[in-house]
């Protein structure tokens, strides 16, 4: 998980992700088909960008849900006029029922397992309002990503600069991001690591998933960043 860079999550990923314009198209998306809905949950919202300019910007109510702590903490600091619940996407029972439930940025893959996706999809359905909709963006497929690959993105605010080398590597049906940073700061250069495991699940896979969970899905190859999306809504309703 992002133990080491929770605080710097922020400024990391907003140096490369457009986090308005993808609200903005995830809130048209949603507008389209739902136009009645309302209530959000944004499911591994991690520091709650999105769901903050769902909120904020284009007028829903969010609720936020993450395993991580540091990510909770700093989502309830954004999300103040919701709820921001710490628990795992495979097994959490909420009292709230939402017209929209999103899994964003291929969170969905961090379950590691197609049970597990399985299980999240449900846990995700037993939690729609009537009507309501599944949006998920997935992790990518098989065949993608490339086993040994290197990249680098730099971000820098006025109190700090951030270096992040990441290493790829595919294990069989798990692909392992090691995340070095270096982290410069007025009182010197720190350097810290993470090692994040997603699953790698071909979309036929997912579609069975999304099927076996309840759930008539389409897919978006595109999606918001080039990773597909999945659109899905309880099946018999």
């Amino acid at each position: 998980m992002f133990s080491a860079s929770a605080d710097l999550y922020d400024l990391v990923y907003s140096s490369f992700k457009d986090y308005p314009v993808e609200a903005t198209e995830l809130a048209a998306l949603i507008r389209r088909i739902h136009p009645r809905a309302i209530t959000v949950l944004d499911v591994a919202c991690g520091t709650a960008e999105h769901a903050r300019l769902l909120h904020e910007v284009h007028g829903f109510d969010v609720d936020g849900l993450d395993l991580d702590p540091s990510f909770v903490r700093i989502a309830r600091t954004k999300l103040r006029d919701g709820s921001v619940f710490e628990a795992d996407m495979t097994s959490f029972s909420l009292s709230e029922r939402y017209d929209v439930i999103t899994c964003l940025f291929s969170s969905i893959g961090y379950v590691k397992t197609l049970d597990n996706v399985q299980r999240a999809l449900e846990s995700f359905r037993a939690h729609l309002a009537p009507g309501g909709t599944v949006i998920v963006e997935p992790w990518f497929p098989p065949g993608v990503l490339q086993n040994g690959r290197i990249s680098v993105n730099t971000a820098e605010s006025p109190d700090v600069k951030v270096c992040r080398m990441a290493h790829t590597e595919i294990d069989g049906r798990l692909s392992r991001l090691r995340f070095d940073y270096l982290i410069g700061r007025a009182s010197g250069i720190e350097h810290a690591s993470e090692v994040h495991e997603l699953g790698v699940f071909s979309t036929e896979e997912m579609m069975e998933c999304f099927r076996k969970a309840g759930l008539d899905a389409e897919h978006d190859e595109k999606g918001p960043s080039g990773r597909g999306l999945f659109v899905a809504r309880a099946s018999g309703r």
